[in-house]
């Protein structure tokens, strides 16, 4: 209880599937916790604030402490109220678990402008926009943690979701610049991509892979990353049935795009050799990722 008592988290999505159990879970080992859910359907219409309440008492009535909000944060103005709500209640805020999301899928050819700025207004904005409004906060807390949800969708493809895709890996562009950003004030930035078996994902498992695939399985690996204890930064890590593991971005070595007398070579074959190379090492950040070409260009 020593890295949760006294701290307080806000979870976007919280009244259902993995948000809800993430609530459960950072209010069963002592964090106060805000609730936030529209309680909208899977594709976001027909709001319903009773959702995100009905977890706020089920906390509360076995002895925690939660508040609801129910505020849209894929806008500016709802992101800030859900993080006020945080603040209003208990004067501090050092943990945000960005949960929020919705599905709209379609093929790229059918799915309209509208769909796809929905979804990602939901998934990317609203992890943007509750992190940047409770970011004074969590720089305050001098243990500010942020977990951000991303999802195999985004890391390596997903027929039918471009707009899901698309904001789900952007989530690990936030944590690789959040976590530079965050590191001096004590902010740890992480991102989990969980597979769970919730009202979004329920066609498209196994049922035999259903009972081990419930939310609470990936649940303690979030309480860990927003809680004091947490010592680390910049992962993002896979997470089902009891399993983690951690991805990556590598970069093979580099190999010449041009011959030794300047001249284009064959592009095409370049490329298809660099598909048949082991990947390399990852990299923390974006200098050390170019450095070698910078170093290349300055003649070192």
């Amino acid at each position: 209880m020593g890295s949760y008592a006294g701290r307080v988290g806000l979870v976007t999505g919280g009244g259902r599937g993995l948000g809800r159990a993430h609530a459960l879970a950072l209010a069963g080992r002592g964090m106060a916790v805000v609730v936030n859910d529209t309680g909208a359907a899977g594709d976001g219409t027909g709001p319903d604030p009773a959702v995100a309440q009905r977890v706020v008492d089920e906390i509360n009535a076995a002895g925690g402490h939660a508040f609801a909000s129910a505020h849209d944060v894929s806008t500016h103005e709802g992101a800030a109220a859900a993080v006020r709500v945080a603040l209003d209640e208990c004067g501090r805020l050092d943990a945000v678990v960005n949960n929020a999301g919705i599905l709209r899928d379609r093929t790229f050819a059918k799915m309209t402008l509208d769909d796809f700025d929905a979804v990602v207004g939901v998934h990317l904005g609203g992890s943007a926009y509750v992190t940047h409004a409770a970011w004074p906060a969590l720089c305050e807390s001098g243990s500010g943690r942020v977990v951000f949800t991303s999802s195999a969708s985004g890391l390596y493809g997903q027929f039918g979701q471009a707009n899901y895709g698309a904001a789900k890996a952007a989530m690990l562009g936030l944590v690789n610049v959040l976590k530079l950003e965050g590191r001096r004030k004590g902010v740890l930035v992480n991102g989990i991509a969980p597979v769970a078996h919730t009202r979004m994902t329920d066609p498209l498992l196994p049922e035999e892979a259903k009972p081990k695939l419930g939310p609470e399985q990936v649940s303690p690996l979030v309480a860990w990353l927003a809680s004091e204890e947490c010592d680390q930064t910049g992962l993002m890590l896979e997470v089902a049935a009891g399993l983690v593991a951690r991805v990556q971005v590598t970069e093979t070595e580099t190999v010449p795009l041009a011959g030794a007398d300047g001249k284009a070579t064959d592009v095409g074959a370049v490329v298809r050799r660099l598909t048949e190379m082991p990947p390399g090492d990852p990299y923390p950040s974006s200098d050390e990722a170019t450095s070698r070409y910078v170093s290349a260009a300055a003649g070192g």
